[in-house]
């Protein structure tokens, strides 16, 4: 499985800041250390142009000029500098790299990942909770694009989304697109505070645990699928936060390393089954702990590289 990652891309974050920055290089070394299958790479920055695909113009500017408002940068959560410009490009450029790997139709097709992403605070015109451009949208739209422009045909897409925190940026985006279908299963109480229908929502309570988590997830993508049974989609952005986890500080529910393999393999079997290429995003994590939310998303990413294998001896057969 192809991986991409933008670490080289260093976001400076004042001593005590809670976002843990430090994770992703964390993650990119224990792959490095012991890659089994799992084959990284750098994609380039998104353009002004793919940005604009899923955010306004305006936005984009302030963003890349430095002309962010103060409220603004309050929203998203970091102070802007240079080097936040850089990789929020950067993270969106592996998030497109991986969905058009997804979609390749050689031995890499299937289920590819980016070691970040899942950015899905950020709506049209504002960033907000870490998150500054919304990646899944922008690379939504433009892999639409690209299979229109090769096949004269619609891509559906659905976004599968299972971090802690409802995907309400990526909600607002496509609420009235009826080419991208929505899930986000979350913590009812969790932030955002005010929730951006998608197609398909599911409030959790605080303290969820593993049983009560994965009876809900069965029979929400029982309806997804019943749902999307006249119009497949053809790619699928799977947000797998690892801050559903026991150990996480801003989570609030209680679900074990076991638990979040399970959810990971019951999503990750359903789309291998069906035939959706998928692209597997890392999202949220903010563990006591930083290796174990480290953990969480390299456990993620072994269940998605075995998905991968599997996807490509049944091509092959």
């Amino acid at each position: 499985m192809i991986a991409f990652h933008f670490d080289p891309h260093i976001l400076p974050l004042p001593p005590g800041h809670r976002f843990p920055i430090g994770k992703y290089g964390l993650l990119r070394r224990r792959v490095e250390d012991d890659p089994r299958g799992i084959e990284l790479r750098i994609a380039g920055p998104a353009s002004e142009g793919e940005l604009a695909l899923a955010h306004d113009p305006g936005y984009i500017a302030d963003v890349l000029g430095g002309t962010l408002s103060g409220a603004r940068q309050r929203e998203i959560g970091f102070d802007w500098t240079p080097a936040l410009a850089t990789r929020a490009v950067w993270s969106v450029g592996a998030t497109i790299a991986a969905a058009r790997t997804a979609l390749s139709e050689g031995g890499d097709g299937g289920v590819s990942a980016s070691l970040g992403g899942g950015t899905h605070h950020a709506n049209a015109t504002q960033g907000s909770g870490y998150c500054v451009f919304n990646d899944v949208a922008v690379a939504a739209r433009l892999m639409q694009a690209e299979w229109h422009r090769r096949r004269r045909a619609l891509l559906q897409v659905a976004v599968i989304d299972l971090d802690v925190h409802q995907g309400n940026g990526t909600a607002a985006i496509f609420a009235d697109d009826d080419t991208v279908f929505t899930f986000s299963m979350h913590g009812e109480r969790n932030f955002p505070f005010r929730k951006s229908p998608g197609d398909l929502d599911v409030g959790l309570p605080d303290g969820c645990t593993d049983t009560v988590y994965l009876d809900a997830l069965r029979p929400a993508l029982a309806s997804l699928w019943q749902r999307l049974a006249a119009r497949p989609p053809g790619l699928v952005f799977y947000v797998a936060g690892a801050d559903p986890h026991e150990g996480d500080r801003l989570g609030r529910l209680k679900l074990t390393s076991a638990g979040l393999a399970t959810r990971d393999e019951i999503v990750l079997d359903a789309l291998r089954e069906r035939g959706m290429p998928a692209v597997v995003l890392m999202a949220g994590g903010y563990g006591h702990v930083v290796d174990t939310t480290v953990d969480v998303h390299l456990q993620t990413l072994r269940i998605a590289e075995r998905a991968q294998g599997a996807w490509t001896h049944a091509t092959l057969a």
